[in-house]
C-alpha cells in the first residue's frame, strides 16, 4: 500500500519540477547554445582558417608536430607519435569567438540594462522617502511647538517617566 502512495507523490514532484521556470529556461538556453555553436564553428572553419591559410596551410587541424620518430604514414597506418596543436588552436579560436560574441551580445547589454533598471528603482525609492521624511520632519515641529506652548510650571506627559 506504501508503494502505491508513493508513485503518485513521485510523479508530482516531477511534474512540478517540470513545470517550474527554471527547466524551461535551461531547456531553450541549450537549444540556442546548440545552434549557436554550429553558427561559430562555420565562421572558424569558413573565415578564421581561411585567415591562416592565407600564411600557412588550408586548415588549422593540419598544424602538428611530431613527437618522437618520423611521422609519416605507411600502408595506411601512421607511424610515430604526432602532436594535433592546429586542432587545440582551432579549438581555442572557437572558445574564444563564442565568448566574445556571448560578452559583447548577451552579457554586457544585460548588465547595462539591469544597472538601468536598479538606477530607475532607486529613484523611485528616493522619491517615495522623500515625502516620509518631509512628513517626520512636520511632526517634529508639530511637537516642538506644542512644547513651545506648554504653560512653564506644568509638566508635560513623558514616556520616559515610567522608566525612573
Amino acid at each position: 500500500m506504501s508503494d502505491s502512495n508513493k508513485k503518485p507523490n513521485v510523479l508530482e514532484g516531477f511534474k512540478a519540477f517540470l513545470m517550474r521556470g527554471n527547466v524551461i529556461d535551461l531547456a531553450v538556453a541549450v537549444v540556442i547554445g546548440a545552434a549557436f555553436t554550429n553558427i561559430v564553428n562555420t565562421v572558424v572553419k569558413g573565415v578564421i582558417n581561411p585567415v591562416v591559410g592565407a600564411f600557412g596551410t588550408k586548415d588549422l587541424d593540419s598544424y602538428s608536430s611530431c613527437l618522437k620518430g618520423p611521422c609519416e604514414v605507411v600502408d595506411g597506418t601512421e607511424i610515430g607519435i604526432r602532436i594535433m596543436w592546429g586542432s587545440v588552436l582551432g579549438a581555442t579560436l572557437t572558445f574564444l569567438i563564442t565568448a566574445a560574441v556571448v560578452y559583447f551580445l548577451m552579457v554586457l547589454p544585460m548588465s547595462k540594462y539591469l544597472a538601468r533598471r536598479a538606477e530607475a528603482q532607486k529613484a523611485q525609492e528616493g522619491a517615495k522617502k522623500t515625502p516620509e521624511a518631509t512628513e517626520l520632519e512636520v511632526l517634529k515641529e508639530i511637537r516642538d511647538a506644542l512644547v513651545a506652548q506648554r504653560v512653564p510650571g506644568q509638566s508635560a506627559p513623558s514616556t520616559q517617566s515610567h522608566q525612573g
